[in-house]
């Protein structure tokens, strides 16, 4: 799960831009540093990783099809069965 959330938090920060510091070192010809330069740099937001994080988000807000409903309805009403028949032995169920 740990792996999942770490997924689902680079794909936001891919989704929403960053900055990168770049550094670049030059080396003279005996190996030695002789410039360090530090560049900045923007990442545009990547809209492939904002649908992406869309779909992944709004799974959970879709409408239900036709069988999911059914389905639901079935359960809903198997459950409804077992305690009008509880109530009318006297043993209701919570």
């Amino acid at each position: 799960m740990e792996d999942n959330a770490a997924l689902i938090a680079a794909l936001r920060k891919k989704a929403m831009g960053y900055t990168v510091n770049e550094c670049t070192t030059e080396y003279d010809g005996e190996g030695n540093e002789i410039k360090n330069k530090v560049t900045v740099k923007e990442v545009p937001p990547d809209l492939s990783a904002i649908k992406m994080l869309l779909e992944l988000e709004g799974k959970d807000e879709r409408e239900p099809d036709e069988e999911e409903l059914m389905a639901e309805k079935k359960k809903l009403l198997l459950q409804l069965g077992e305690i009008i028949k509880g109530e009318k032995n006297g043993t209701r169920k919570k």
